[in-house]
C-alpha cells in the first residue's frame, strides 16, 4: 500500500513583524544621529554674562589644553597655523574666526593667535560660556 502526502512541506518564514522592528531600528538611530555630533573638540572656553551671536559664514580655530589647533576640526601643526588660517579665509569677505581656547591656557597662547589675525586682517572673535 502506497501512501502519499496530499500536501507538500513548505518552509515558510514570517516576516510580519518586520516592519515593526524596521521601524524604531530608522527611529533609533534618527534619535541618536541627533544627538551624537562626533565632530566637536570639547574644551571649556571663558564665562561671559554679555554674549553676540554671529550671522556671518565663520571658520572655527579650536586651541586644545594640549596646545593642539584645529581649524574647523580638520588638525593643524602649529608652525602650519597661519597659513592654513590665510588658506581657510581666502575668498571670504569679512573672514571672521570664532576662537574656542580654554580658559586655564596661558593669555600669552591667546595673544599668539590673536597676533596672526591682526596681521592677516582677519576678525577673532573669542567663544565664550553663558555664566
Amino acid at each position: 500500500m502506497k501512501i502519499r502526502r496530499r500536501h507538500l512541506f513548505a518552509a515558510e518564514v514570517a516576516t510580519s513583524s518586520m516592519n515593526d522592528i524596521m521601524f524604531f531600528l530608522l527611529l533609533f538611530f534618527l534619535i541618536i544621529s541627533t544627538v551624537a555630533n562626533p565632530n566637536i573638540i570639547k574644551v571649556l572656553v571663558p564665562k561671559s554674562s554679555e554674549t553676540q551671536s554671529l550671522n556671518k559664514k565663520t571658520i572655527t580655530l579650536t586651541v586644545t589644553k594640549t596646545k593642539s589647533y584645529y581649524i574647523n576640526n580638520k588638525a593643524v601643526a602649529s608652525a602650519q597655523l597661519e597659513q592654513e588660517l590665510i588658506k581657510a579665509t581666502r575668498g571670504v569677505e569679512e573672514p571672521t574666526v570664532v576662537l574656542y581656547i580654554p580658559r586655564d591656557l596661558e593669555i600669552q597662547d591667546l595673544v599668539d593667535v590673536l597676533k596672526i589675525g591682526v596681521k592677516n586682517k582677519i576678525k577673532v572673535v573669542l567663544a565664550t560660556d553663558r555664566k
